[in-house]
């Protein structure tokens, strides 16, 4: 039972969200605004990140557990061997697991609140506004739920709001969740962060859309590839892999109150970023070289591609902030 819980959370789609808010916490404690800045790593730090990054992970596996739920059918002809489809977990039990992974995950960050030096029962009474890493799990579990129930609004079915519930919550919020760990959000550089990850995800999330076409349109689910064709669908999000990447070098050039708007080690940033930019453009180039293999290859490189561009994107920003 405990690997169909396991399979049923599809663990490998676990990692990009606990990566992200490791590496948003890390480039905040590197960042300018940081109220630890300057102070040595502590235990203190560890078990803040811990569980923000582990609550993500809970948070990613509730978020799958409901699409599986109300993806059913489309599953039964696109992923014929997940739990649900073949049986070998019920629904009532996976509406259970799914329902104690949202308010689990949304419930523990509440501790998560960078004051230093605080102990964890003043952590529990701070005031709301410095309780500010749980609105953003809260939002997003909110999304996820407009992604997926028919009731909420099911946006995986409209198209353009499909993705845009995807790269929001997993792009823009979860690098300001993430920043929110070891500093405040009031600042213009965590959201700017997260932006270059949206516009990442607001293309690049459709990579798995091709090789769900047959599924998909069986579920009267519209998505770029059914809607636009296959060719001009690969069009369409190509950009996103290189654009969203350029506001890397650009942000240490815009000046926010006397200092760039992204306050890490400006060289570290500019080779991060030119590096995603010509990463990037060879993931383009395995797109349009022949766009009809993005239907007819079921793991295309380019869905590989998109998720190590992820880790490593997740990984440079952590690094151009804590590099002297």
């Amino acid at each position: 039972m405990f690997q169909t819980w396991i399979k049923f959370s599809r663990p490998f789609t676990l990692i990009a969200p606990m990566l992200g808010v490791v590496s948003g916490a890390l480039t905040a404690y590197g960042s300018a605004h940081s109220p630890y800045r300057n102070q040595p790593f502590r235990w203190e730090m560890f078990w803040l990140i811990a569980i923000a990054s582990l609550a993500a992970g809970w948070l990613n596996a509730a978020s799958n557990g409901v699409n599986q739920i109300y993806d059913l059918e489309i599953d039964r002809v696109n992923k014929p061997n997940r739990p649900l489809v073949d049986g070998s977990l019920s629904l009532r039990a996976a509406w259970w697991l799914t329902a104690l992974g949202f308010i689990g995950a949304v419930a523990v960050t509440w501790w998560v609140v960078p004051i230093p030096g605080a102990t964890w029962w003043q952590r529990t009474i701070s005031p709301l506004a410095s309780h500010e890493c749980i609105f953003f799990y809260l939002a997003a579990s909110i999304l996820t739920l407009v992604y997926s129930v028919p009731a909420l609004g099911r946006t995986k079915a409209k198209l353009f709001w499909a993705n845009l519930t995807i790269a929001v919550p997993r792009g823009w919020l979860l690098k300001v969740a993430g920043w929110s760990v070891l500093a405040s959000v009031w600042h213009w550089e965590p959201w700017y962060i997260g932006l270059c990850f949206f516009l990442f995800l607001i293309g690049a999330a459709s990579t798995k859309d091709f090789s769900d076409m047959a599924g998909d349109a069986a579920g009267g689910v519209v998505t770029l590839p059914l809607r636009f064709g296959v060719v001009k669908a690969a069009w369409m999000i190509a950009p996103c892999f290189v654009l969203p990447w350029l506001l890397i070098p650009l942000g240490t050039l815009i000046s926010v109150n006397g200092h760039p708007i992204l306050t890490g080690n400006p060289f570290w940033l500019n080779i991060f970023g030119l590096s995603l930019v010509i990463w990037g453009s060879y993931v383009v180039y395995l797109i349009l070289k022949n766009p009809e293999d993005l239907s007819r290859v079921e793991n295309h490189p380019s869905w590989k591609h998109m998720y190590l561009m992820m880790f490593w994107a997740q990984i440079g920003f952590a690094l151009a902030y804590l590099l002297p």
